[in-house]
């Protein structure tokens, strides 16, 4: 196996091949630092980049299989970690120069599930200044280009998640998602990202941006490869006391293969397909065909309370509110202090939370929550919906500020539901499509079972490896 085909195995081929001696976690590991040290001073994927650390967890690893003390499947898999998740010992940036120097002294709770599970860290990869903005832009530290065509954006705010990813610098990388960081660069670079459930997995050692709307959750390159990921990272954590409130975790990879007929599947074409590029609409009605064929019972349904959402967006409202407070709550002293440093940008999205009265924010955080149990009321009569995971491929790198402001995945965070971006298409020039497959609050399993029986029929399993290189 060349040491480029190293790079693009699944969770599942590395476990099997480092259990029978074919391969070692050092050299997997080694080919991936090999191909960052080649690709990243152009890519800009990485912020830091953790080499001696990754090559003592791959020696314990490789130690540890080796002795029977098998600590599961993630053991000797390379990953990364936005540099939003705070690491013990190694800079956590949160994508801005301010913040270039802040060493932690514990990592966050994902960081040491992901450790104890017997993963080997990479580094900490770039974002979005503050994880602000939806695009994956970042004039500190660079902005990663589109693996599958350079001149466009990676989406954000976990661009060099999901770019890493696709690259094949990294097996699995954490993002978090706010208002759809994880789905954007799922879509726009062509891999399969996660958004759990707010509750599912911890946010305590991670810089918030909102802690109302946050998510962390897994970018991957296959659907079954984000299950293993999130089956590590899930579950209740005493330090972020959100997550004592979800109902019991059953293993999601488990329940991955069974197949989808039978299951109900709304599709909802306004709001999340009004205004969308005609190709991204043939994409996922092709994917929609798919789901059919597998057996699946598809209509078109509506969701009122998506509609509500978008409309209180329009106005200022909902989920920009919240975002815009929780935000500028966060950031405050930082913007007082060192504000000049900020890209503005950024400093000016923040600061939009001085604007938004209390009285504004207290209703829509009511009114989140009366939409919550209306929304999961409604879902009760479906497994799952399906819709384009954005409206249009990655923009230009050069005219991002041109791009279209409308985000459907907004809506998803609001609403406190979970869902799977997965690919699902190739446009005319190359740019991957996103499928984007949503669930009730905390049935991660049903939207994984769904998106990997598409993934298996449809052959665009095959996006991320075998077609996206190192271009």
């Amino acid at each position: 196996m060349s040491r480029s085909e190293l790079r693009f195995q699944t969770v599942e081929a590395l476990g099997e091949a480092y259990r029978s001696g074919e391969l070692s976690p050092v050299d997997v590991a080694q080919a991936h630092l090999d191909a960052i040290e080649a690709l990243n001073p152009d890519t800009h994927d990485y912020i830091t980049v953790t080499a001696d650390r990754a090559i003592a967890d791959a020696r314990r690893s490789e130690d540890a299989l080796r002795s029977g003390q098998d600590v599961g499947p993630l053991c000797g898999v390379p990953i990364a970690l936005k540099d939003l998740v705070h690491t013990a010992g190694i800079p956590t940036t949160a994508g801005t120069t301010i913040w270039q120097d802040r060493v932690p002294d514990r990592d966050g709770t994902v960081a040491r599930k992901l450790s104890v599970a017997g993963s080997v860290l990479l580094g900490k990869t770039n974002l979005v200044e503050f994880a602000f903005g939806p695009y994956g832009v970042n004039p500190h530290y660079g902005t990663p280009p589109n693996p599958r065509k350079a001149d466009r954006v990676p989406g954000g705010s976990s661009s060099g998640s999901g770019a890493a990813v696709a690259r094949g610098c990294a097996v699995a990388a954490i993002g978090t998602d706010t208002g759809g960081s994880i789905r954007l660069p799922a879509a726009f670079c062509g891999v399969v990202g996660l958004k759990p459930t707010v509750e599912r997995v911890s946010r305590a050692g991670v810089v918030p941006l909102s802690w109302t709307l946050d998510s962390v959750g897994p970018l991957t390159r296959t659907v079954k490869d984000a299950a293993y990921v999130f089956d590590a990272i899930a579950g209740p954590d005493s330090e972020d006391a959100v997550t004592n409130a979800a109902p019991p975790l059953h293993s999601t990879v488990d329940g991955i293969e069974q197949e989808i007929r039978g299951r109900r599947i709304g599709v909802v074409r306004y709001p999340f397909f009004d205004g969308a590029d005609a190709q991204v609409v043939e994409s996922v009605d092709r994917a929609i065909t798919v789901l059919a064929d597998l057996g699946a019972e598809v209509e078109d349904v509506e969701l009122p309370e998506a509609v509500t959402e978008l409309e209180a967006e329009i106005d200022g409202r909902g989920s920009v509110s919240i975002m815009c407070v929780e935000g500028f709550a966060c950031h405050r002293d930082t913007l007082d202090q060192q504000g000049d440093d900020v890209d503005p940008r950024i400093r000016e999205r923040i600061e939009q939370g001085k604007a938004v009265s209390a009285s504004d924010y207290a209703l829509a955080l009511l009114g989140q929550q009366r939409m919550r149990r209306s929304v999961t009321e409604r879902l009760s009569r479906w497994d799952a919906v399906v819709a384009p995971t954005t409206l249009y491929t990655a923009p230009p790198i050069a005219d991002v500020s041109k791009a279209p402001a409308r985000l459907t995945t907004r809506l998803v965070n609001y609403l406190g539901l979970c869902s799977v971006s997965l690919p699902c298409g190739l446009a005319d020039d190359g740019l991957p499509v996103g499928l984007q497959v949503i669930g009730k609050p905390f049935d991660e399993r049903t939207i994984l079972n769904i998106s990997y029986a598409y993934e298996q029929a449809s052959g665009w399993k095959e996006l991320s490896s075998s077609r996206m290189t190192d271009g």
